[in-house]
């Protein structure tokens, strides 16, 4: 058992020397950090550890589906189904599509008509995933007998689209938070309409808030001619001049079809910011067949529902590409690219909670958890020295071996440090010293037995070791439920957790064995210290 061949001495001694060149950057200060930086090749940058929110200090958001926004949105898709299912069964209507709060409605008076759409607008409803799993009916289809049909959505199927919303809020979100160049955003669902976005490192709040706060919905529509169905045509706000606009209901090209979206420059004009962008193959062709049509019309943009620009189609353009001008910025340019970039939001976000720690209190809260864990440190290793003496020494060398290769797994992960994290690693601490105190005290068990101590170090090792392993399989599978089924702070004290228990195992046992065997090996005792 105390038998160790040379290459595992070398492995093992490999093993601590790459996990403390791992660790090494982080410990180092901004300055000789990057100076490091530039003397390494731009492949080789060397990982550091990610301290979170409550370390670096950041912005904290919570954001929450506006559902009047979500309502209408809905209400204008039903809109567009129930007219394109009326052109594809070519029935007749009376008084075109009305809204209402939560549908539409429209009259056919024929009945052989209302039969034929009937079926078709009632398969709407599988649009919502609540359907498809047997919950209560998300759209209501009623038909009185004066031929108005009504079309409805209901709360369960507005709490459908809400929850839907936020799944596919949170990856838009991600995307945008991402261009911002910002490192390990956490953004998590709170609930059925709420999403959770802590950005570490960012101490602007404002540019978070003007990224997130955005739907960035992007529309073409053509602008409506004089005398057209006021049934069909809604009156929208312009940016660059006072006043309302109409525009037809219909949507001719969507933002969803644009593959990229930069900022630039005019050259054609004084050379004002713009943002030009580029459809995909879809959006090409259904831009280029509107503008062909429609040549001497105006041609609507339309951001958020407010009309950013409308200009006169001139030509045809089939080259699936354009530019958005609107007496922008520079930054406003830039993040106007990256809302379009990233997509739209499903719904409109409403900001209801906004918080920034600052560097200050990251640093108190650093300072903190470093104090903590030097006098947890340092009493475990006074506990250890005065309790087991030599073999104390092994177990406090083994210990801080432990606490690079955590801090190692760290780095190698991307995991985010947080302060629970830090309460993690202080715990793991105390249950690495813990496997060695029962070691040892096997090792002193069987030595008061009167077995050899050749044969007292091998029973200590070998019999506590099943013991060792089943405390600490426990202890992973209640880190593991913590990390699948916690979010934020939770995952980060769980990580830390895991890795700890993981690294217990190669230290307070195979390290803390090589070192006794060496020692044994040189100092051949008559009588175990311990």
């Amino acid at each position: 058992m105390l038998r160790f061949s040379t290459w595992k001495f070398f492995a093992i001694v490999a093993m601590t020397v790459a996990a403390v060149l791992v660790v090494a950057p982080s410990m180092l200060s901004p300055s000789h950090y990057e100076e490091l930086k530039s003397r390494l090749p731009s492949w080789l940058t060397p990982p550091t550890i990610v301290l979170g929110l409550d370390l670096q200090g950041g912005s904290h958001v919570t954001l929450e589906v506006d559902q009047a926004d979500l309502i209408s949105t809905q209400v204008k898709n039903l809109r567009d189904d129930v007219r394109r299912i009326l052109r594809e069964e070519k029935v007749a209507i009376s008084g075109g599509i009305g809204t209402t709060t939560r549908g539409v409605q429209v009259r056919v008076a024929d009945p052989a008509d209302r039969e034929k759409v009937l079926p078709k607008l009632r398969q709407l409803r599988n649009s919502f995933s609540g359907a498809l799993m047997g919950g209560p009916s998300p759209l209501d289809v009623e038909a009185s007998p004066d031929g108005v049909i009504r079309v409805t959505v209901t709360d369960a199927g507005i709490t459908d689209k809400s929850r839907k919303a936020v799944e596919q809020s949170i990856e838009v979100i991600r995307r945008r938070v991402d261009a911002l160049g910002t490192r390990e955003p956490s953004i998590q669902r709170q609930g059925d309409d709420r999403v959770l976005v802590q950005v570490p490192g960012l101490q602007d709040p404002e540019t978070l808030k003007e990224i997130l706060g955005k739907t960035a919905k992007l529309e073409f529509r053509l602008v409506a001619d004089p005398g057209q169905n006021p049934s069909e045509v809604e009156e929208l706000d312009q940016v660059e001049q006072e006043g309302k606009l109409g525009v037809e209901k219909q949507v001719m090209v969507k933002g969803e079809d644009l593959t990229d979206a930069q900022p630039g420059f005019d050259q054609q004009r004084s050379g004002e910011p713009v943002v030009n962008f580029r459809f995909n193959i879809r959006g090409a062709q259904a831009f280029g067949e509107v503008t062909s049509k429609n040549v001497g019309r105006l041609f609507a943009i339309i951001l958020d529902n407010k009309i950013i620009s409308a200009p006169r189609i001139l030509t045809p353009i089939t080259g699936g590409s354009g530019q958005i001008s609107g007496r922008f910025t520079v930054e406003q340019a830039n993040n106007l690219a990256i809302l379009l970039r990233a997509g739209a939001l499903p719904a409109k976000l409403n900001i209801v909670e906004e918080r920034t720690v600052g560097p200050g209190l990251g640093q108190d809260s650093i300072d903190a958890g470093k104090r903590a864990a030097y006098v947890g440190a340092g009493l475990v290793v006074v506990y250890m020295l005065v309790t087991y003496g030599i073999f104390g020494v092994f177990a406090n060398l083994a210990l801080f071996v432990h606490i690079a290769f955590i801090f190692a797994g760290l780095v190698l992960l991307g995991s985010t440090l947080t302060l629970p994290g830090i309460a993690g690693i202080v715990l793991t601490i105390g249950m690495a010293v813990d496997s060695n105190v029962l070691i040892y005290e096997r090792i002193r068990e069987e030595n008061h037995a009167g077995r050899s101590i050749l044969a007292s170090l091998d029973a200590g090792f070998t019999r506590a070791f099943a013991t060792i392993v089943d405390s600490n399989v426990t202890m992973f599978v209640a880190a593991a439920i913590l990390y699948f089924l916690g979010s934020g702070p939770v995952r980060g004290f769980a990580v830390s957790l895991a890795l700890g228990i993981l690294t217990t195992i190669v230290t307070a046992v195979t390290m803390t064995r090589m070192m006794i065997a060496v020692w044994y090996h040189y100092a051949r005792p008559t009588k175990l210290p311990i």
